[in-house]
């Protein structure tokens, strides 16, 4: 293991909590920290897929880990963490869980809706209100909170699911602000498409397989690393995500919002989880 995993541990660890953990970015997440000898918690409500990641992590590491089958959504979910940390010491914290429904917004049950708000806000808010406390008063600590190019614009058919990730946005970069001269680094990533089982699922029948193929789970984990601690408190992943950012900057709003109609239009719509 190598000198920056020994002063990444020292200055995030002894002990990760991944929330939203069980595959795609989240898995990626749990394997990169595992490899740099992090204990980990992994939180998710996929319980079959959690099983599955945490029997492979123990096979490529010694680290303690917990696995917790838990919905992020639900109203006491920092309190059923609490009795599984423990006096654990927590030096990390990535928020990767998210709902992501795809469909007009009149046409789903308003539950679907306020189901993505809890996921997407509300544990958050939960999760970082309990541990990041700790990191405070210990002066070191971080937080990597996942948001998303869909927060810089209204998206029809996306909506509920934007409009979180630009909650994420926003109250990730305040708390980058409120808790740098405290010793807790705050990262608030943007990536765009990534590879994930999600993604998959919401791309169009007959999708055209010479398209680029979008960042994979491992190097948006492997430039967040990077990012963490760094001077920029809400990086977009990934060079052709920023070169799409600078476009998108110069269009004007009414436009930049028409243009991600005709990107999400052909997004396949999701059923009810």
């Amino acid at each position: 293991m190598s000198d920056g995993d020994a002063a990444l541990r020292a200055r995030y660890g002894p002990w990760a909590v991944v929330a939203g953990a069980a595959e795609g970015l989240g898995a990626a997440w749990a394997e990169a920290l595992a490899d740099r000898g992090f204990a980990l918690v992994l939180l998710d409500r996929k319980a079959a897929a959690l099983d599955a990641l945490a029997s492979s992590l123990r096979a490529r590491s010694a680290a303690e880990l917990l696995a917790l089958e838990v919905d992020l959504g639900r109203p006491d979910v920092h309190e059923v963490l609490q009795r599984t940390i423990g006096a654990r010491e927590i030096g990390l914290l990535v928020y990767n869980a998210a709902v992501s429904p795809i469909g007009a917004f009149l046409e789903a049950p308003l539950e679907r809706a306020l189901e993505t708000l809890d996921v997407n806000c509300r544990g958050l808010l939960a999760l970082v209100h309990r541990l990041a406390p700790p990191m405070v008063a210990r002066g070191r600590g971080g937080l990597v909170l996942t948001s998303s190019l869909s927060a810089d614009a209204g998206a029809p058919r996306i909506a509920t699911y934007a409009a979180t990730k630009a909650f994420t946005l926003v109250f990730g970069e305040s708390l980058w602000a409120e808790l740098r001269e405290r010793g807790v680094d705050v990262l608030t990533i943007r990536p765009g498409p990534v590879r994930t089982p999600g993604w998959q699922a919401s791309q169009p029948a007959g999708a055209d397989p010479s398209a680029p193929v979008p960042l994979v789970p491992k190097d948006v984990v492997t430039e967040a690393l990077a990012a963490l601690g760094g001077d920029d408190p809400s990086p977009i992943v990934g060079e052709a995500n920023r070169n799409v950012a600078a476009l998108m900057r110069q269009v004007p709003r009414r436009r930049l919002i028409e243009l991600m109609s005709g990107v999400t239009a052909r997004l396949r719509a999701t059923p009810p989880r």
